[in-house]
Parts: structure tokens; sequence; C-alpha cells
């Protein structure tokens, strides 16, 4: 088994980094790169900037936070919100990023990724896929239950503008594929329904997701105690685990969801 990354997520908001619940309900969480100083301190392997309302207002690209964590930060990180072209994609990697992210974008001009691929390389490219479960599809009753292998079921639409909208027409997985056939290089899949509950990640859509691309796919969105990291990568299919309150709040820290992943026999960069 290779190595699996564990990967802060640091949502930004006007400058600071928040975290709510299922998308709303936002509340402070600090400074983005005084914690972003902290998480390469404690052994982050990558970090994720979503600046979650750049989308939907249009904003520029948090070029400067790229710049400042470039300056202090010495792991890989992601910029994503509000990428929108090659041009933008530049500036950010410009000041520092090592991947940038797209997801309204790219869903409204899906040759963006290819545009992005050709300039920049697949490694560069990140999908980010916000999935919610379909109201007429109720969850297994095995919280831990996975997809079979060769499933691809339509069970989860995708969402934009900070899960504000529904793509019409469009179901995660198959975006998925899409996606990385155009040149995404990574999938960031985050589950609207278990976003800062802390009752886990949706591992069925993780490994639907998982078993239909041939790329790393990260985990996102419900991580409330270490074992939900473990199930991840175990029963989901992970690569990568993304991780915000869990963090944030000081609940845990990344060397301790490092030593739970090595206890269980999944390896990491210690």
């Amino acid at each position: 088994m290779p190595l699996k990354r564990v990967i802060p997520c640091l949502d930004v908001d006007a400058g600071r980094v928040v975290k709510g619940t299922n998308f709303v309900g936002l509340r402070d969480a600090g400074d983005p790169v005084e914690l972003a100083e902290r998480y390469d301190a404690e052994g982050a392997d990558e970090l994720v900037f979503l600046d979650i309302t750049a989308s939907h207002e249009r904003r520029e690209t948090i070029v400067e936070l790229a710049r400042r964590t470039a300056d202090n930060v010495f792991i890989p990180f992601t910029i994503g919100g509000g990428i929108r072209s090659v041009e933008d994609a530049q500036a950010v990697l410009d000041a520092g990023a090592d991947k940038v992210s797209v997801n309204s974008a790219a869903l409204e001009r899906p040759e963006l990724l290819t545009e992005l691929a050709d300039q920049f390389g697949s490694q560069c490219v990140v999908i980010a896929i916000d999935a919610k479960r379909d109201a007429d599809d109720p969850p297994s009753a095995s919280p831990a239950c996975a997809a079979p292998a060769g499933w691809f079921g339509g069970t989860w639409g995708v969402y934009v503008k900070g899960g504000r909208e529904r793509v019409p027409g469009r179901d995660a997985v198959s975006w998925a594929r899409e996606a990385v056939e155009r040149g995404a290089g990574e999938v960031l899949l985050t589950s609207m329904d278990r976003d800062g509950t802390n009752d886990g990640y949706d591992l069925e859509l993780t490994r639907a997701v998982a078993e239909a691309v041939p790329v790393p796919v990260i985990a996102s969105g419900g991580a409330g105690e270490l074992s939900h990291l473990s199930e991840a990568i175990t029963a989901g299919g992970a690569d990568a685990v993304l991780c915000a309150s869990i963090f944030h709040y000081g609940r845990h820290t990344v060397a301790e969801a490092k030593e739970r992943l090595a206890a269980d026999g999944i390896p990491v960069r210690r």
C-alpha cells in the first residue's frame, strides 16, 4: 500500500479560516497562515485552502494568501476558489501554490480542465466535487458499507456555488470520471451530507468514486474521530483524508492522526 496523506483543509472567508456544518453556520477558526504553519510543524503532508465564497461572489483568487503561505510553509499546498482560467491558475501557482482546485468553473466549461492540464500538467489540477446524496436514495444500514467493485451508480448530485446550486444532469461518479478524462490529476471529494457533522466520511460515495477513476481521491466531509480516517482509506478506498474541524478546534492533532493510521496498519510519512 502506498503512503497515505493527511491533509488539513482551511476554508477561507474574508481572509479568515471558517468552518460550519453542511456548508452553513460558519464560525471563525483563525488566521489561515498561522494555522498552516502549525499544521506544517505537526507533520501534515499537504494543505488545501478553499476560498469558499470566491465562486459565488466572483472575487479574484486569493493570490496574496498563496504568497504568504509559500513564504512560511514548506509542504505542498493547493489553492481553490474562483479559479476560472489558465491566467487565474498561473497567478496562484506563480505565487507559490503547488496545485489549483477547480469546481464551478469546470462544470460550466469542462474544457478548462484540459487547458489547465496542458499548461501545467495533470499533477497540478485538482477537481473538487461537492456531492449530496439524492433524497430518494437513503444510505446503507451499515455506516461502513462500501459500494461493490465496479459499481458506478448515480445516487449523488453535484453542487456548486458553495453548495447553493445543484447541477442539472450531473452525478458525482460520472462527473469524476469525465473530469479525470479531461485532465484532472486528483479528485477532492466532499460529502455535503457529512460535512462538519463529525459522523464520519460517506464511505459509499468515496468508494464509488475511488473505483471509478485511476487517480488519487481525497475523502472530505465528516471526520470526527481518528477511526474515521482509517475507515476512509480501508473501506472507502481513499488515497488521502481531508480534515478541518477535528484539527482546527484542537480535538486532535495531525501527529495523533498519523499515529492512529500507522497503528491501524496504514503507511504514512512519519
